[in-house]
């Protein structure tokens, strides 16, 4: 009975996550073009 309803519940996430994906729930439209403001520059040691 357990296990069943762990395949239960893990379908459901499984599910939710294949909706969210599809949907665009993970797609990163600002993080791209905000990354050349923060680039990293080489930094120098002085001796």
């Amino acid at each position: 009975m357990l296990m069943v309803a762990s395949f239960i519940i893990s379908g459901g996430f499984l599910l939710a996550f294949i909706w969210n994906v599809k949907s665009g729930q993970f797609d990163d439209t600002y993080g791209p073009a905000q990354k050349i403001l923060f680039d990293d520059k080489e930094i120098i040691k002085e001796k």
